[in-house]
C-alpha cells in the first residue's frame, strides 16, 4: 500500500506503515482516510476520532486548516519516536496521554484507533511500524 501526497510517493512497508517518518499534515490526511478516520471538527460527528475526542472533553480536529501538529495524540508519538527512536507500548501511551488529556482512557483511545492506539495511532501519525514486543 502506498500513499499519494501533492504527487510525491511515499514508501510504505507491506502493512503501509510508512519506512521514514514524515510529519506533514497532508500525510496525516491520507493515512488517516486510507485508515477509514475522519478527522472532523464537528463534536456532534459519528466519526472515531470526534468520539474519542469528545470522551477526552477535547475538540476534534479539522479537515481543512487544523494544525495536526499540535494535536496530543499526534505530537505524543512523534516526540517519543524522536526521543527514543520508537513509539511507546499501549501501556505507557495510556499513561501518559492521560496526564496530558484529562479523562484519557483506553476506550476512547480505541474509539479513536480502532484497530490498537499503539500500532494505528504510529500508522497515522506518519511514523515507520512500532518494534513491538520485545523492542522496549
Amino acid at each position: 500500500m502506498a500513499y499519494v501526497v501533492n504527487g510525491e510517493d511515499l514508501g510504505t512497508d507491506e502493512q503501509g506503515f510508512l519506512l521514514a517518518p514524515d510529519y506533514r499534515d497532508a500525510v496525516v490526511r491520507a493515512i488517516a482516510s486510507a485508515e477509514g478516520i475522519a478527522l472532523t471538527e464537528k463534536l456532534g460527528s459519528d466519526s472515531n476520532f470526534a468520539a474519542a475526542r469528545r470522551a477526552a472533553g477535547q475538540q476534534a480536529l479539522s479537515n481543512g486548516s487544523a494544525n495536526l501538529e499540535s494535536d496530543p495524540n499526534f505530537s505524543y508519538l512523534r516526540d517519543q519516536y524522536r526521543e527514543h527512536g520508537h513509539t511507546p507500548n499501549f501501556r505507557n501511551m495510556l499513561k501518559d496521554l492521560g496526564e496530558v488529556l484529562p479523562g484519557c482512557d483506553s476506550k476512547s483511545l480505541y474509539a479513536l484507533f480502532p484497530t490498537g492506539p499503539a500500532k494505528q495511532g504510529a500508522k497515522v501519525a506518519g511514523l515507520p511500524q512500532p518494534l513491538g514486543k520485545g523492542g522496549y
